[in-house]
């Protein structure tokens, strides 16, 4: 399959056929321009690290990033086009930059309100919250819980938050108990006209990564994603029954295809499995998701070529694909369809109004960040004891169990299950694989009287995924702690620590086995010897539940219930508790560590990843891609960032 779509790459731009090099002077058609950009994922700023320099043709580098730069481009892009549609395949917000993600990623909206969206796909990082947060906040301005504080800020002109100047779509998410109906609409309608005033009608389908309720991030009980080709092919003859016959495939899932922008070579993933399958009568395939970019025509079932495209991540691309429509019928004349990547180079006057926006929550973020919300009376490190336990982990591990007990949120609305509060809690601060959800220290600053402020709060915990509280077993949790040692290949033991809630002893004992080191009956909870057939009520990080940190002793949960997301789930228990107090290293003890043979285990701190320059990958990219899960195979094929 990879050798037959390559075979369809002419590099800059891509036509379908020869005859699409002078469609330009087509005049007989009606000219159809669409504008795309995937995964900007709240950088209005500019593209993060090694991000923000692509290769294109013949090696030549670019400076890229930036929606002050892109709405210049758009501009340019536009000019004297009657017919041009703007959209997103994808995850353009949950923002990652803290100037968009502080602020609920309202800057995000309001940026693309400014730039001329006209529609978006849902990627799997819109569901972050739930779909009340992207319905009602995001696109109709609902103020979500607190106006303020938690949501509907002053924008750059001045007014509260509106809410989105387009909608969102997605054809294949439903919830689990509603399968018959999607969460969004599955496409929109979009009209142009003849020189005549005849309407001709595009239909642009939408899809949303399949498994996305169950990505960490974007963790949604209450979801479900159909399968890609038979939601699409099913939408596409909805479509031509009524009378629609111009097909767009929006879809936030990807594929790779080589490192030059405007060609493709050695295409392979699932979006390309799906481009070979899916629907002859789907004229155009746009995909995300994969924060790769290429530009490639690929064989339709029929063998007759249609663009198959990614516009990169963080603002880096606009892809443009010029389509002709036969004025008779509004089909779309696939021989002369031409696709471009352009990219969003910095090296243009910058868009005066989306200047305005960066600058205006740049000033924002900067006095969110120095703001007050709490103080402490002594300094949280993440520095362990020989029984793995810090002042730092204690904290985080008392905040999940806070969090685990949250009253019920009715924007949460992608939850099936009751919401039984947790009783105990645990969380990984130096997981076995992965990322921890412990960023840094909250060092007392004395000159401030033991402030803490927003941006510290915010930075210490978190990469975007929410507190679950879950049903599991007694023996769930004894298999946990016994998975914090494992034995290298080399015979080392290796210690990966769980800090747990403040109601929790264990002993462990140093001479013990790998697997065989903590008796149950050295495990109390609120006092009480731990059940191994009893069940309680554990709160964690999603990740830790979905294995992702290499803990596969918890995936078997029950009646999982989401809460709110790390980061901004610990600003609130900070502002809620108000003086933090590091409490005494007495939770986990380890016994016979002065007995000949005895030990506790070395524990592997790993740092954060780094782009090739040295600086840091954004934390929830940096979560995904270590994860356990991308192993699973061995870790040879390619997999997605987000």
């Amino acid at each position: 399959m990879g050798t037959a779509a390559a075979t369809f790459a002419t590099g800059v731009p891509a036509h379908a056929t020869e005859h699409a090099r002078d469609a330009a002077s087509a005049v007989e058609y009606v000219d159809v321009q669409l504008l795309n950009i995937t995964d900007l994922h709240g950088y209005l700023q500019a593209a993060p690290g090694t991000n923000a320099t692509i290769a294109g043709n013949g090696g030549r580098t670019y400076t890229v990033g930036g929606v002050a730069s892109m709405g210049a481009h758009l501009a340019r892009l536009r000019a004297d086009r009657a017919n041009s549609f703007f959209f997103t395949p994808g995850d353009a917000f949950s923002g990652w930059e803290f100037d968009a993600a502080a602020f609920a990623d309202e800057p995000t909206i309001e940026a693309l309100n400014r730039m001329g969206l006209d529609f978006a796909t849902a990627g799997n990082h819109e569901f972050d919250k739930s779909p009340a947060f992207l319905q009602r906040h995001m696109e109709q301005g609902v103020p979500l819980p607190v106006e303020g504080r938690d949501a509907t800020f002053t924008d750059s002109s001045g007014a509260r938050f509106h809410g989105a100047d387009f909608r969102f779509h997605s054809a294949n998410v439903v919830r689990t108990a509603d399968r018959d109906g999607t969460v969004l609409p599955p496409y929109n309608i979009e009209t142009v006209r003849t020189a005549a005033g005849q309407e001709l009608r595009i239909g642009f389908i939408h899809l949303t990564a399949v498994g996305s309720e169950l990505f960490p991030g974007s963790y949604q009980p209450g979801l479900a994603t159909l399968d890609e080709v038979a939601t699409a092919d099913r939408c596409a003859a909805e479509l031509k029954a009524q009378g629609v016959n111009a097909i767009v495939l929006s879809m936030h899932d990807g594929a790779v295809a080589g490192a030059d922008f405007n060609s493709g070579t050695d295409p392979s993933g699932p979006a390309l499995d799906l481009a070979l399958r899916v629907s002859p009568d789907i004229d155009a395939i746009v995909t995300g998701h994969w924060h790769t970019r290429f530009n490639m025509m690929v064989p339709d079932p029929n063998g007759v070529p249609r663009p198959f495209v990614e516009a990169g991540c963080y603002g880096q691309l606009i892809n443009e694909i010029n389509l002709r429509l036969d004025p008779a019928t509004g089909r779309v004349v696939r021989e002369l369809t031409v696709s471009t990547n352009h990219p969003n180079t910095r090296d243009v006057t910058p868009d005066p109004a989306l200047k305005e926006v960066v600058d205006h929550w740049a000033g924002q973020a900067a006095a969110r960040d120095a703001s007050r919300i709490g103080q402490q009376t002594g300094s949280f490190v993440r520095t362990r004891n020989t029984a793995g336990e810090s002042t730092m982990g204690d904290l985080v591990a008392d905040w999940a169990l806070w969090a685990g007990r949250r009253p019920t949120d009715p924007e949460n609305d992608a939850n099936v299950h009751p919401n039984v509060p947790a009783q105990l809690a645990l969380v990984a601060t130096a997981p076995r694989v992965g990322q921890a959800v412990i960023a840094g220290d909250l060092v007392r600053d004395a000159a401030s009287g033991g402030a803490v402020t927003f941006g510290r709060a915010w930075r210490a915990v978190g990469f975007g995924d929410p507190i679950v509280s879950a049903t599991v077993t007694g023996q769930q949790i004894h298999d946990a702690l016994e998975q914090q040692w494992t034995t290298a290949a080399g015979g080392e033991l290796l210690f990966a620590p769980l800090a747990v809630s403040k109601n929790i002893r264990y002993t462990f004992d140093a001479l013990g086995r790998a697997g065989d080191r903590v008796d149950p009956a050295d495990v109390f909870i609120d006092g009480a010897a731990l059940d191994l057939a009893g069940t309680y009520r554990l709160a964690a990080p999603s990740y830790t539940f979905l294995a992702n940190d290499g803990y596969g002793a918890l995936s078997g949960f029950q009646s999982p219930y989401r809460h709110q997301r790390d980061f901004e789930s610990f600003v609130a228990y900070i502002r809620e508790t108000q003086t933090l107090t590091p409490a005494p290293l007495n939770r986990v003890t380890a016994a016979n560590t002065t007995r000949r043979g005895a030990d506790t285990g070395l524990v592997l701190d790993r740092g954060p990843l780094l782009y090739p320059d040295g600086t840091p990958l954004p934390r929830p990219e940096a979560a995904i891609l270590s994860a356990d899960r991308l192993h699973a195979a061995g870790g040879e094929e390619p997999v997605p960032p987000c």
